[in-house]
């Protein structure tokens, strides 16, 4: 009975001006009432809009969501389409290949370089052809000289060019290899004979090296493959000296002396440890005992000086001091490093941990695990872990 009388008050009142004294005289008369059937019209008119309006606002959502999904799915189709005939489209050649050639792959170049090389050589039919293959492979690509040929199938000439036992012409430098090896490992690479690498090597480095490396080029070749084809041996020296000094200018190398030292303890890092993870303990090791003006007592400095392995040493070739290079005996660093670090060696020796050690040794040598102590008791405790660990120990 109270919405009825709600409504039909609603419907029917009227606002009047109560300022103006003639009011009640100038007014319009009342509008009849209506009838509670009308006002039941009425409401049911309004609730029935309502509901239209909330039917017709799902709709409009249920539709707007259907052409989403369907909009989303055709353009799904319409990618995986464009995709399949931008593959279909890309040229390739199908044979093994006609004429035989020598493609050279240089270091530093990337996947779209070397494709766009094969293209020019007419190797591969197309660049996009051969930079799919080197992605659909995953593979990595080595520089060197290849043997290929004429008209090959892209993905077999990633196959060539991924393979390094393939390159050939490319002289390498590994990280803690010696010179006497890498003039070796050119020799081969080039043609040349190892007398004429030799030859550079003991002559002072005049034009080559930097002041600071004082005429001996060991440390002084940066780790990489370097192009040996219809180069001179001193190209071939040069452009490894070349790249070591830009490699040191990249890692933040002070210049001078304090360089030469730097190579000085991250080659023997290097040498005496097989593991990076140790490279900047055993750097500490050698400050330390460098400040406690101790022997730095290196094996692999003193078959250095001898041209062999350490394993090869014996009691009398560590204790012979007229080898420079024997740190048993003569205290200080070495005269020059022992090898041709790499990176991770570089960067150890540029700020190794802080520590006390003053020993350690290569705990197990199947895993390489090393132990660093820091007074005279804890390394012979650590020599005999050695000892019982590895069978013929020396």
């Amino acid at each position: 009975m109270t919405d009825n009388l709600d409504d039909f008050f609603s419907d029917n009142a009227q606002w009047v001006d109560s300022s103006d004294s003639t009011s009640f005289n100038s007014a319009m008369p009342p509008q009849p009432p209506k009838s509670r059937r009308d006002m039941r019209r009425r409401r049911k008119q309004k609730r029935r809009r309502l509901y239209l309006t909330i039917i017709a606002s799902l709709v409009v959502v249920v539709l707007i969501g259907v052409g989403v999904f369907f909009g989303v799915r055709a353009l799904k189709h319409w990618k995986a389409a464009n995709e399949a005939n931008s593959q279909s489209q890309i040229e390739d050649y199908t044979g093994s290949g006609d004429k035989e050639v020598t493609f050279t792959v240089e270091s530093g170049q990337g996947p779209a370089e070397i494709a766009e090389n094969l293209v020019k050589a007419k190797i591969v039919k197309s660049a996009a052809a051969f930079t799919s293959a080197v992605s659909g492979a995953s593979a990595t690509l080595y520089p060197g000289s290849y043997a290929l040929k004429t008209h090959m199938k892209a993905s077999d000439v990633v196959k060539i060019l991924s393979d390094q036992s393939k390159a050939g012409g490319f002289a390498e430098v590994k990280a803690g290899e010696r010179v006497s090896d890498v003039i070796a490992n050119a020799a081969q690479a080039s043609g040349i004979d190892v007398s004429e690498f030799q030859a550079i090597i003991d002559g002072g480095g005049s034009g080559i090296l930097p002041e600071e490396a004082g005429g001996k080029f060991e440390g002084w070749l940066e780790p990489g493959a370097y192009n040996a084809q219809n180069k001179s041996a001193k190209d071939i020296i040069k452009s490894m000296v070349d790249a070591r000094i830009a490699k040191l200018d990249d890692l933040g190398v002070p210049t001078g002396s304090e360089r030469e030292s730097i190579l000085i303890i991250a080659s023997i890092a290097e040498s005496e440890v097989g593991s990076d993870r140790y490279y900047g303990q055993v750097a500490r090791v050698i400050l330390n005992r460098i400040d406690s003006d101790m022997a730095l007592g290196m094996d692999t400095t003193v078959a250095y000086g001898l041209g062999i392995s350490a394993s090869r040493l014996t009691d009398d070739q560590l204790n012979d001091d007229s080898n420079p290079y024997n740190t048993r005996i003569h205290k200080g660093l070495t005269p020059t490093p022992i090898s041709n670090p790499g990176d991770d060696a570089i960067k150890a020796s540029i700020n190794p941990p802080e520590g006390k050690w003053m020993y350690f040794v290569t705990t197990n040598l199947q895993t390489g695990e090393t132990k660093f102590v820091e007074t005279e008791d804890e390394f012979w405790k650590i020599r005999d872990e050695y000892k019982n660990n590895n069978e013929n120990a020396n």
